[in-house]
């Protein structure tokens, strides 16, 4: 997909990497980019940064009638969506002490948001013969975020669900992205260092920590190569095999992290 001209909707585009895709879609010369974000002021910070081309919509991406009336009313003041980018994540820091609350946060934004996007803007794109969803589904879809079940367990999910999208309407002309990015340097990383969450200290261990701008690039690129898995880190893939390959030999690497860092 080249972004000229193209409308593009961003979730969780207040902050970090939906923040910097939003500058770059723009500066690629995007024709409409709607910022969509909890946090109604951040959305409108981060258009007002962007230029006349941005808008600002406070909405939450768990309520589907939101997610719906997103989507209608984009369609309608542009004409159509070309980019939908399902960005939303939140983490929980836990294992399986996690209360079902927490795991229910987890599973409506990390997974159900991405379904109600899809049943949101498919019918329109499927009209015209294309279309692009691009969610963001983290390493941690095709490895595991250590010392996090449920973002773990609902990132995998994610990643199934782009998976399944792509298999059912590649033919029919629309395009399915998994952005999977393992360390960004985001409010998300900041707030479990600060709290001292294990899988924010395996991520800042490694030494691989991007900007949000560099993932934004891999995007870019993703984009026009039209690539189901895009990994603004490299390594991932190398890891991801190696897991299919010998996966009691990764657990063992991984557990021996986890007891030095706990040391």
């Amino acid at each position: 997909m080249n972004l000229t001209d193209r409308v593009v909707v961003i979730t969780g585009g207040a902050g970090g990497i939906g923040a910097a895709l939003a500058r770059r879609f723009a500066a690629e010369g995007a024709a409409a980019v709607v910022v969509a974000d909890l946090d109604a002021g951040a959305a409108r910070a981060v258009a007002a940064g962007v230029g006349p081309v941005a808008r600002a919509v406070g909405m939450d991406v768990t309520d589907e009638e939101q997610v719906r009336t997103l989507v209608a009313d984009t369609e309608q003041r542009y004409g159509r969506i070309d980019l939908f980018c399902a960005n939303a994540g939140v983490s929980t820091g836990g294992g399986v002490e996690v209360d079902d609350a927490g795991w229910d946060r987890a599973w409506r934004v990390n997974v159900l948001s991405h379904v109600y996007a899809a049943r949101a803007v498919l019918p329109a794109m499927l009209a015209r013969g294309g279309g692009h969803l691009l969610m963001t589904c983290s390493a941690a879809g095709v490895l595991t975020a250590v010392g996090d079940a449920a973002y773990t367990a609902t990132k995998h999910a994610a990643v199934g669900f782009a998976e399944w999208l792509a298999i059912t309407y590649r033919d029919q002309g629309i395009r399915v992205s998994a952005l999977c990015p393992q360390g960004v340097d985001t409010p998300m990383l900041a707030d479990g260092l600060a709290a001292g969450h294990l899988g924010a200290r395996v991520i800042a261990a490694s030494g691989a920590v991007l900007t949000p701008d560099e993932v934004a690039d891999s995007v870019i690129a993703g984009l026009a190569e039209e690539r189901f898995l895009i990994l603004p880190h490299p390594e991932v893939a190398a890891y991801a095999r190696r897991r299919a390959e010998d996966p009691d030999g990764w657990q063992a690497g991984l557990r021996k992290l986890v007891r030095r860092l706990r040391a």
